[in-house]
């Protein structure tokens, strides 16, 4: 039996260009990312080995990257994530990803607003 591991990257704040509206896309906005990754162990703890691991920095740079990819939601900026990690990480059996637009421009004092997509 393989077991299951889950790694998480909470708390990735980055500035996009995320929205319906055509201002949010000039001027961009504040978001939080959260990803939760669910691959299998394997041999990692026997062998220590760092290149069996799913590599942390390497999902944070495509969070990165995959965010300044302009999207009209924030929906598709999420599934955007999960494909660009599971292409990286083929072993990786779900990804779920939080995408969370800071002080949202709603015409109101609003917090966040946020979608989480697994796939």
């Amino acid at each position: 039996m393989n077991p299951i591991y889950t790694i998480r990257l909470d708390g990735i704040y980055l500035r996009a260009f995320h929205g319906c509206y055509d201002l949010e896309q000039q001027v961009g906005n504040r978001f939080r990312v959260d990803i939760v990754i669910r691959t299998p162990l394997g041999d990692l703890p026997a062998t220590d080995d760092v290149t069996q691991a799913v590599n942390y920095l390497t999902v944070f740079e495509i969070v990165e990257r995959t965010m300044q990819r302009t999207q009209r939601t924030i929906e598709a900026a999420a599934s955007n994530v999960i494909a660009a990690i599971k292409e990286a990480f083929p072993q990786i059996v779900e990804v779920e990803c939080r995408v969370t637009k800071l002080a949202p421009p709603l015409g109101g004092k609003v917090g966040r607003v946020s979608v989480t997509l697994k796939g």
